[in-house]
């Protein structure tokens, strides 16, 4: 791919790391050792993507994200961070951060990510802050699948005092939810919005998310495995051929056996996902 991608670290081994975790792309990448030395950068020079730490010297990586949204919108803006807060989560989403990772990240979904905002920019309203507090986020975000994994792997950064299997566990029900509601809800209509919240209790974690649809009914899912007869836990795929849809149809099955509660309005439209921390477990 023909970009250009400047990465924003001070620390030299973080350069190294990011520069060999995106050689496999084929990307021009440049490297600045602060958030001066990147805008700099970015005054004189073409870039296509930025990947940014947020504690740095001088200026630090939030307040670039802040500046490039102001001089260059256009660029998407990658936070990478040590400093995995409440408030470093919620600034990269309020400045309109593309993506945001928690150091040590996976060099995988770090590619991943990078080739999503090379192909896909972000729509400057795709998410829409309604609740900005760390005990309650809410949003809307527009029906794309793509706003819908740039969601989810912000939401899987929230820390929620899980072990790392359960976080990854809820981290993949939640975006179960979120791409059900923007496929089937939404029909992926980038005019229709999808609504979600998390909220932190003192036992428990709640996400809650509103499609714009009519609804569903379980006695009307055929093409889901989770209204398969016993002993029949393929049956619905024939029914999702038939109906032309992509393979798949064990999300609600599988968030159902991760979440403690799952629980559906009666039009079918909205769900929250219930799950309890340690200290209820161990209560």
């Amino acid at each position: 791919m023909d970009a250009r991608i400047l990465i924003v670290d001070d620390d030299p081994d973080i350069h190294a790391l990011v520069l060999a975790t995106l050689r496999e792309t084929g990307c021009r990448v440049d490297c600045a050792s602060s958030g001066l030395e990147a805008l700099s950068r970015l005054h004189s020079e073409n870039y296509d993507l930025v990947l940014s730490d947020v504690c740095m010297p001088g200026l630090d990586g939030l307040e670039l994200l802040h500046r490039i949204q102001q001089q260059c919108p256009s660029i998407p803006v990658v936070v990478m961070t040590a400093r995995n807060t409440p408030e470093n989560l919620i600034r990269s989403i309020r400045e309109k951060a593309f993506a945001y990772f928690s150091k040590p990240f996976s060099p995988e979904a770090v590619v991943d990510m990078v080739m999503r905002a090379l192909e896909s920019p972000a729509g400057a309203d795709d998410i829409e802050i309604l609740s900005a507090r760390p005990g309650w986020i809410a949003l809307k975000l527009r029906c794309k699948i793509e706003t819908a994994d740039r969601l989810a792997q912000f939401f899987r950064e929230i820390q929620i005092g899980l072990t790392v299997e359960e976080q990854n566990d809820i981290a993949f029900a939640f975006r179960e939810l979120l791409i059900n509601a923007v496929e089937h809800g939404g029909h992926l209509d980038p005019a229709q919005k999808v609504e979600v919240s998390y909220i932190r209790l003192s036992q428990a974690i709640l996400y809650f998310v509103r499609d714009p649809g009519k609804g569903f009914s379980f006695n009307n899912m055929t093409h889901a495995a989770v209204a398969n007869a016993a002993g029949d836990p393929f049956g619905h795929i024939a029914a999702r051929a038939s109906a032309g849809l992509r393979p798949g149809g064990f999300g609600i099955l599988m968030t159902r056996n991760i979440a403690d509660e799952l629980i559906y309005n009666e039009s079918g439209n909205e769900v929250i996902l219930v799950k309890y921390t340690r200290t209820r477990q161990e209560g």
